[in-house]
């Protein structure tokens, strides 16, 4: 079916009090295997391809871009295209050109007052043509590059005040918050913050969106959907799933030359983790 917009999907999601799960796609297994999987449940999902997964590919976001949304368009379930994570203003352009309707453009590094100048600029050039555009305030960390970060050390977690502000001086249409996750966890450990999640929630008129989501468990999830998130997004637990049925195939086969032969299961590994996210926060 055709490519639905994020935005439609966040404000459907918000509208029920549901979320959607947004899936980082690194290669054509990753789309594939998310598209199966929001097949498989019956629900809308998100592919999202992040600035890191572009520089992967050489730079170049329009075979990856092509290729997701190839994958989305011949999908029964519906499926938005999203970009995650720019910090290039030249990858934000080349997103509108490539055809993406939404765009997360992350100046979370910069000191506040940078934060909120870059971002009111991408999100007045995103909303010229009809983009939707999220950012971040808060520092959830665990991005490829950074050093390690304690998602529960002072100043780290998102304040609703700010958020408000930042919302109002940005214009954005999602807010994407730290509360208690961080990027690149392997086990399931994190404890959010849902105190804050509902205070963030009643302080900012647009959607919250939850980073680092591999690493927080089912139950914490379906909390946090409850205390007011609107878009989950996962990527690490897709590639552990992969990575884990690529190794369990070449252990047990070592002659094994064919890639066809383990990327099989590490595609329907990474679908039965779509599917299992999705059960928790799109119930």
């Amino acid at each position: 079916m055709p490519l639905v917009p994020t935005g439609e999907l966040i404000a459907q999601a918000r509208t029920a009090r549901r979320a959607i799960a947004a899936f980082n796609v690194i290669t054509l297994e990753h789309a594939e295997a998310i598209a199966a999987g929001a097949e498989r449940a019956g629900v809308p999902a998100v592919l999202q391809i992040s600035e890191n997964a572009v520089r992967f590919h050489g730079g170049d976001l329009s075979a990856i871009a092509a290729a997701a949304s190839a994958v989305a368009r011949a999908s029964t379930a519906p499926l938005g295209l999203h970009l995650d994570h720019v910090v290039s203003r030249e990858l934000l352009h080349a997103a509108y050109a490539e055809g993406f309707g939404s765009v997360m453009f992350d100046a979370s590094k910069l000191a506040y007052g940078d934060n909120v100048k870059a971002t009111a600029e991408a999100v007045r050039w995103g909303h010229e043509r009809g983009m939707w555009v999220e950012a971040e305030l808060g520092r959830v960390g665990g991005k490829d590059g950074e050093p390690p970060l304690d998602a529960h050390a002072p100043g780290v977690r998102t304040d609703p005040a700010e958020a408000a502000a930042y919302v109002a001086d940005t214009g954005v249409d999602a807010l994407a918050v730290a509360v208690g996750s961080t990027h690149a966890m392997t086990e399931r450990t994190a404890t959010l913050d849902h105190t804050l999640i509902a205070a963030l929630r009643d302080s900012v008129p647009v959607p919250l969106v939850l980073h680092g989501s591999s690493g927080v468990p089912d139950a914490e999830l379906r909390a946090a959907v409850a205390a007011g998130m609107t878009k989950i997004n996962i990527g690490t637990a897709l590639n552990t799933a992969f990575t884990g049925a690529v190794r369990a195939f070449l252990d047990a086969d070592a002659r094994a030359v064919d890639p066809r032969k383990y990327l099989v299961p590490a595609r329907e590994a990474m679908t039965g983790t779509v599917v299992r996210y999705l059960a928790a926060v799109s119930p």
